[in-house]
């Protein structure tokens, strides 16, 4: 069953008198459960795509449906309701209210899900517990490792249970050891079922994903599955 249909879907931006085609004519599928990385230089679209799949923008042309939904032509108020029941975001720098500790960050899209403050605090220990992190619900960020603020991301990510859990470049501002310990987290995260799509540029953390898109111009240069995935654990024991 796909999780993602995409149709043709293009996006023009225009810049005064030029118009920027980020994405001419993509058309991919996604399964319930699968693990993608999506791959390309800067400039490729990747980025661009990821952002319409997370409901962060809408195609120029072309459709796209989202676990049977066709959001291509909804309007924000829409995506953002879909965006919050649907997708789990994980960025690059963490993006964590570094007021609020790590409880109250992950607990943040219960309350627009309308959650109860008693609810709320359950299933935000519950996430928290998920990712090894229940001891530190009540550290704030800058009382945390760049990894540990990462594992908070995912708690985030993960605690409305939503259908995609969209990774954009995670391991971005980790060293090497912490990138590997936050992608044998992901392996985690996708054994249990869940759908997982990452944009990255690193090689190495590509071959986490089970099938890799490529992007060059706006177009899908290749889509193969990965015959080559490498397991963090192994990667762990080696930099030991």
């Amino acid at each position: 069953m796909n999780i993602i249909d995409t149709r043709a879907i293009a996006k023009r931006y225009v810049m005064g008198t030029e118009v920027v085609e980020a994405l001419k004519s993509i058309t991919i599928s996604i399964e319930k459960g699968e693990y993608v990385a999506f791959m390309g230089p800067s400039g490729s679209g990747k980025s661009t795509l990821m952002n319409i799949i997370g409901c962060l923008d809408s195609p120029t042309s072309g459709q796209y449906i989202l676990n049977n939904q066709d959001v291509s032509r909804m309007g924000e108020n829409e995506l953002a309701e879909t965006r919050n029941k649907e997708i789990g975001f994980v960025f690059q720098t963490f993006n964590l209210l570094p007021r609020q500790t790590s409880l109250e960050n992950v607990a943040l899209p219960l309350i627009y899900a309308g959650f109860n403050k008693a609810d709320r605090t359950e299933k935000a220990m519950l996430a928290l517990k998920n990712v090894g992190l229940e001891n530190r619900a009540g550290h704030r960020p800058n009382e945390l490792s760049g990894g540990q603020r990462q594992r908070v991301a995912v708690a985030r990510a993960l605690v409305n249970d939503p259908s995609i859990l969209l990774a954009d470049e995670p391991t971005g501002n980790l060293d090497s050891k912490t990138s590997y310990e936050i992608m044998d987290l992901f392996d985690q995260i996708h054994s249990k079922g869940n759908t997982v799509i990452m944009v990255t540029h690193e090689e190495d953390i590509a071959e986490y994903a089970h099938r890799i898109v490529r992007l060059r111009d706006g177009l899908v240069e290749t889509d193969l599955l990965n015959k080559n995935i490498r397991k963090a654990k192994a990667l762990i024991q080696a930099l030991d």
